[in-house]
């Protein structure tokens, strides 16, 4: 084995065409291909999760291409530097027409206001950028930089291919040489560890290698796997796109009623680190939002839930989260309550709002009754029932009906309920 460079180093791919799992963004006349023949000036910016290759595509456009080639990462470049490629961009240019391909690493690392300095020369393709970024560019780059390129999204790859690739590592010379061998199930259990992360399955491949061949065996095998590298990789961001897209599955999961799904998600979150605080804050909101008054005790639930995450929690909590969880999943659903208060909400920001009735306002303090104010108020709790007919709403928003109760869970009582009202008030109203 070559120890002074990481298998991953390697093992990355000399061509386009050595690209794996990327098949949609790599075909003959993709705008990768022209960037690699020097034909193009196409800006593109590649985004997906670390380990399918944006790197490795980069570094193969570097070697293909007619073009100069110059890289930068955000993490350590500044706009100083920037300037200064771009300056020498403009004399190639100017000199004998050759272009630049500039690549600049982790680009979401850069202010919105850093990366304004590459919109003229990119909209002039004085140099063609390759923006590379685990981000959405939608949130992470500037959107006139976004209009200006071709986005291209890099996908995990599936276990398949990263078992292919083992493949080829373990037998390739500039990989492992046959030093050792695993048998495809032994790959799988590797392939399945690194989620789609191809630099992490050779990291994991390269361990259990030097592991075997350190005690004098040359087969790597799933217990060498298990008891070397550690649990699966947990792909999650709790600042970028897979904190969002594991929340919103978590909470469409809770709302499609699905229980098994829903504690897949909270596992998903639980174990990569999540504040446990912003879970149970989820679950208070969604016993409302998704649930309501389908089932009015499921708000008490997920409130207890958020209470025992800051008197005892994790992991123990884990416990109290997935209960609430589950509550609000297997819990009648109705989104009555969130309905009804954001029609009232828009009622009132257009201005639908009008004065308080006389006989609803504060008769308490002193001259207040002089005004007429509480006159005519008729105390519920005098009549049958403690119903009795009067008007609550505004004038201007009177026969506006905000909650509509569907037949879901407890609402169906709440349906009962509210005709039972209307026709004692009906009757109050008739009465001579």
């Amino acid at each position: 084995m070559i120890a002074n460079r990481p298998l991953a180093a390697r093992m990355r791919p000399t061509s386009l065409d050595q690209m794996v799992g990327q098949g949609h963004l790599v075909f003959p006349g993709s705008p990768l291909e022209l960037l690699a023949a020097g034909t193009s000036r196409t800006s593109v910016l590649l985004y997906g999760p670390p380990g399918t290759g944006k790197t490795s595509i980069a570094q193969v456009i570097a070697q293909q291409t007619s073009q100069a080639f110059v890289e930068l990462s955000a993490t350590s470049a500044g706009v100083r530097e920037v300037r200064a490629e771009i300056a020498a961009a403009e004399k190639r240019l100017d000199a004998d027409g050759t272009g630049t391909v500039l690549f600049l690493d982790e680009i979401h690392r850069f202010s919105k206001a850093q990366q304004d300095i590459l919109l003229p020369v990119v909209e002039k393709g004085l140099i063609a950028l390759i923006g590379a970024t685990t981000e959405n560019p939608s949130f992470a780059v500037n959107s006139a930089l976004v209009s200006r390129s071709v986005l291209m999204g890099l996908r995990p790859l599936d276990a398949d291919d990263i078992v292919g690739l083992l493949e080829r590592a373990i037998d390739a010379p500039e990989g492992l040489g046959g030093a050792v061998s695993a048998d495809r199930e032994t790959l799988g259990v590797i392939a399945e560890l690194a989620s789609g992360d191809t630099r992490q399955a050779l990291g994991r491949l390269e361990t259990c290698a030097e592991t075997v061949l350190a005690a004098g065996a040359a087969e790597i095998t799933p217990e060498t796997v298990r008891q070397v590298t550690g649990a699966a990789l947990q792909r999650y961001d709790r600042d970028g796109d897979q904190h969002y897209d594991v929340v919103s599955a978590f909470i469409k999961s809770m709302r499609g009623s699905d229980p098994d799904a829903t504690l897949h998600w909270l596992a998903r979150m639980i174990e990569a680190g999540e504040d446990p605080r912003f879970i149970a804050r989820r679950l208070v909101v969604h016993a409302s939002e998704d649930v309501g008054m389908a089932d009015p005790s499921v708000l008490g639930i997920a409130v207890a839930a958020a209470q025992a995450v800051q008197l005892i929690g994790m992991p123990e909590a884990r416990i109290n989260l997935a209960q609430a969880a589950v509550a609000i999943t297997t819990a009648p659903k109705s989104p009555a309550i969130i309905r009804g208060i954001d029609q009232a909400l828009a009622d009132v920001r257009r201005g639908r709002t009008g004065s308080v009735p006389m006989h609803l306002r504060d008769a308490h303090y002193p001259g207040a009754k002089a005004l007429g104010h509480g006159a005519g108020y008729l105390y519920p709790h005098d009549h049958e029932h403690g119903v009795v007919a009067q008007q609550y709403l505004p004038a201007e928003v009177l026969g506006s009906q905000y909650y509509r109760p569907t037949a879901n869970g407890f609402e169906q009582a709440v349906t009962d309920r509210l005709a039972g009202i209307r026709r004692i008030t009906n009757e109050t109203e008739n009465q001579p």
